[in-house]
């Protein structure tokens, strides 16, 4: 295959998923009633999602880095054994580019990750 194959492919996989009603819509968790929280070095965080129970609490505090705190989602994806972390901004923030906006979250999870991997999602709490 070439990288131009490569492309439609994964742009028809993202259109048929899109068709199917697979995406992830952080907007509508925030509504939910059974809010789950976590600490993470003094700051609380909302958990939207975790997919496939991708969220061990141990792993996440042994690979959180300060940088993190500065966003308002961290997600949390695994593949290769390895848990990997992604800051993301809200969409009207000042310092959010095209890539780090939350609302860009289903592109990177269909670009970034492995198919079908384990992920969480988690909201910042701002006292």
């Amino acid at each position: 295959m070439t990288p131009f194959s490569d492309f439609l492919l994964i742009i028809l996989w993202h259109i048929l998923l899109k068709k199917c009603g697979k995406s992830v819509n952080v907007d509508n968790h925030h509504k939910r009633r059974d809010h789950a929280l976590l600490e993470l070095n003094g700051k609380k965080y909302d958990i939207l999602e975790d997919k496939k129970s991708a969220l061990q609490k141990e792993v996440l505090e042994e690979r959180y880095s300060d940088v993190l705190k500065k966003y308002d989602f961290i997600v949390g994806d695994w593949g290769y054994s390895q848990l990997r972390l992604k800051g993301f901004y809200h969409e009207d923030h000042p310092k959010a580019s095209f890539d780090s906006r939350i609302d860009m979250l289903e592109d990177y999870l269909y670009e970034y990750c492995n198919f079908g991997c384990a992920y969480f999602i988690l909201k910042k709490i701002d006292e």
